[in-house]
């Protein structure tokens, strides 16, 4: 399979409202609504699997973590990922969080470490 094959040239618009109910859990609602429509809006760039886990300090899951193997499998099937949504700045002890699509990197990285992945970036408002 090809180095983009299995990426979408755009985030899925549940994405979205996803990212926005993981944002809340880290700050107020109207902050997170307002960074998810600025993830809207944001160019896709490409960054590769390990160093978005090393810099969200994430752990990279197993490949039969359930998640992972649904998108493991969707890549099998010729289904293709959404890119992930990140946000960059300090959230707790995270310079990156990973607003929507965690389960989608570790899945790139069992497939690739060295691929990379289109994801939208923003980062966060003061």
């Amino acid at each position: 399979m090809g180095e983009h094959e299995h990426w979408k040239t755009e985030p899925d618009e549940s994405d979205y409202p996803a990212a926005a109910r993981y944002l809340s859990l880290l700050m107020d609602d109207e902050r997170s609504q307002t960074i998810a429509r600025l993830l809207e809006k944001a160019p896709v760039l490409r960054h590769r699997a390990n160093d978005l886990l090393r810099a969200s300090a994430l752990p990279l899951l197993p490949a039969d973590d359930p998640e992972v193997a649904k998108d493991l499998k969707k890549v099998k099937d010729g289904k293709a990922l959404s890119p992930v949504l990140l946000v960059r700045g300090e959230l707790g002890r995270h310079r990156l969080a990973v607003a929507d699509g965690y389960h989608r990197i570790c899945a790139s990285y069992q497939l690739d470490e060295d691929a990379e992945i289109p994801c939208r970036m923003v980062a966060l408002p003061a």
